[in-house]
């Protein structure tokens, strides 16, 4: 082991990011990937001066780390990782790095689903409110890098439950936590307390000065407040006026937010943000900013203007009186759920689905196909579990293993005033790069139609 040495593993924005700032604190820096690194990271590296390799794994030029940097991505279970555990080093997230060398005031949100919206929205608020603020995580820029080069007094962060895992002294000012549904088992060896402890992560090292922000009618988050101890603030929301609630609507239809810091009250029906689950993060994003003392006035406009997230619910057209909507951002049957609640009641919802399996149990959505979807249209290499699932239950189950496949399918079933949903409850990984490249290829595949 190499003191002041730090090996980065992944090469994508968070390692590069990472890379970045541990030279700039003058720690002796390799950055290794077993993939290919994208042409602009690596012209960044060599900009910079960082030594890297891609398209493998030279051990001695890791093994011999006084800490490791690691990619979300990476399971702990990968051999390389095991050789690291083995040998007594430390391994930590970007996130949890970063957080060393900044004393700005983090917001961080993470939950099964909505993690996203939320982030963005405070983001929108915050800047609308002239914040010098950064965003961070799974979306935006790395933080280190933002830490590094350009740093702001307060940070927005996405933490999915993989960064989570390897955190450890970082501190949340403000924790946000929208729910806790299956999801990543195959993660998680398929124990849900596993990656129930693994989120919880995001409270670690709170102290009475900091909000702890969650959604009390989940039953996990409440069952798991109930074994565990925590010195936050906490600040529970909810659909309508519970006892303690800090957030809900009212008798008359009035959203309120209440903190120690603000309260404030505005028409639901003003949120930009439609549907119980974005009422979610809209109550998550306006307690937040109630808590970093952003004005009334500024919290209602914001919430009133934001624009919503890419391939979340995204409206794409309307073609011979049927409307395309694309959810590709719903990677987890908790997440299709809410999108089926948005959908009308009648039966006239053509429904995407598939995808790569991370253990999912479809029986949460089984009431809202029975009673909103006409027809299933499975896509994915392998769709075997969900024609098993299904078929019965909906008049029409369809397999298809292709975007272009699987819309033509929507195509032909779908008639005039319903709506083609593409949410797939599955990660992308079996026919596309990620879940933004599923949604672009259903988006730019659905524009070739015939209108």
């Amino acid at each position: 082991m190499t003191q002041n040495r730090i090996v980065i593993l992944g090469g994508g924005e968070s390692g590069v990011g990472a890379a970045i700032l541990a030279k700039d604190k003058g720690f002796d820096v390799f950055l290794s990937d077993s993939g290919s690194i994208p042409a602009h990271y690596k012209e960044q590296l060599n900009k910079e001066g960082i030594p890297y390799e891609e398209g493998g794994h030279t051990e001695s030029l890791i093994l011999n780390a006084s800490e490791v940097v690691k990619s979300p991505g990476i399971p702990p279970t990968a051999p390389l990782m095991q050789k690291i555990t083995a040998l007594g080093i430390p391994v930590i997230s970007e996130i949890e790095f970063a957080g060393r060398f900044t004393d700005a005031k983090m917001v961080c949100i993470t939950g099964s689903n909505g993690k996203t919206t939320t982030t963005l929205l405070t983001y929108h608020i915050l800047k609308n409110a002239g914040i010098n603020v950064g965003l961070a995580g799974n979306v935006g820029k790395s933080l280190a890098l933002q830490v590094a080069r350009d740093p702001h007094d307060v940070y927005v962060i996405e933490l999915s439950s993989f960064q989570l895992e390897n955190m450890y002294d970082f501190k949340a000012n403000i924790a946000v936590m929208l729910n806790i549904t299956p999801d990543h088992m195959d993660r998680y060896d398929y124990k849900m307390q596993n990656y129930i402890n693994a989120k919880f992560r995001i409270i670690r090292n709170q102290t009475p000065e900091d909000a702890f922000i969650f959604w009390q009618d989940d039953p996990v988050i409440t069952a798991q407040l109930k074994s565990i101890k925590t010195e936050a603030k906490l600040y529970p929301f909810s659909e309508h006026f519970e006892q303690n609630a800090d957030a809900y609507v009212d008798e008359n239809g009035e959203l309120v937010l209440h903190t120690t810091h603000t309260s404030l009250t505005m028409p639901r029906k003003e949120l930009s943000l439609h549907g119980l689950h974005n009422l979610y993060n809209s109550m998550a994003a306006g307690l937040s900013a109630c808590l970093l003392d952003i004005k009334n006035d500024v919290i209602r406009h914001a919430l009133e203007d934001f624009d919503g997230v890419e391939h979340r619910l995204e409206y794409v057209d309307t073609i011979k009186g049927v409307r395309y909507i694309n959810d590709s951002k719903a990677t987890n049957v908790n997440s299709c759920w809410y999108a089926l609640e948005s959908m009308p009641e009648s039966r006239n919802t053509v429904l995407i689905l598939g995808g790569k399996d991370k253990g999912n149990d479809y029986t949460e959505i089984e009431p809202l196909v029975e009673r909103k979807v006409k027809a299933i249209v499975c896509m994915g290499k392998d769709n075997k579990k969900l024609l098993d699932f299904f078929s019965g239950k909906v008049p029409e189950i369809y397999d298809t293993h292709s975007i272009e496949e699987a819309v033509d399918t929507c195509a032909s079933i779908a008639t005039d005033g319903d709506t083609v949903l593409l949410s797939p409850c599955c990660a992308s990984f079996d026919l596309f790069k990620s879940y933004e490249d599923r949604g672009e290829q259903f988006k730019a595949t659905v524009k070739k139609l015939d209108k």
